[in-house]
């Protein structure tokens, strides 16, 4: 099993920064791919950017290619997304997500991914 804690969110006035980082424990070794969801009221959760964990691959969302960046720190098992040019539109609750999963993951789709952590809160305003 893999524990998932997130931190880094917090209210912010459109185009500033954020950085996310999640903490993974537990059964690290079995995770290949890891990403960043993010759910606003009465939305349904979407996939913001994924990391294949092997080779440090990376993948977005059209909506945040360019403003944001995922990256892996493989020694301390911490996972960041760096969001700039913030907008109103980017207030969501953000969700921490890893899956042992090698395909699939690439789409964004929430099926490749088994463990999810609490999520933290993103305001823009």
């Amino acid at each position: 099993h893999v524990q998932l804690v997130e931190s880094g969110g917090d209210l912010v006035q459109p185009g500033g920064s954020l950085r996310l980082s999640c903490s993974a424990s537990g059964n690290t070794n079995s995770i290949n791919c890891m990403g960043w969801f993010r759910q606003a009221p009465g939305k349904e959760r979407e996939g913001v950017a994924a990391i294949y964990t092997r080779n440090g691959r990376t993948y977005y969302d059209d909506s945040v290619k360019g403003r944001f960046t995922i990256s892996k720190d493989n020694r301390k098992n911490i996972l960041y997304l760096q969001m700039n040019s913030l907008t109103p539109g980017d207030t969501a609750m953000y969700y921490c997500t890893a899956g042992s999963s090698a395909a699939g993951f690439q789409a964004l789709s929430t099926s490749p991914f088994s463990y999810w952590g609490r999520g933290t809160q993103v305001t823009v305003s």
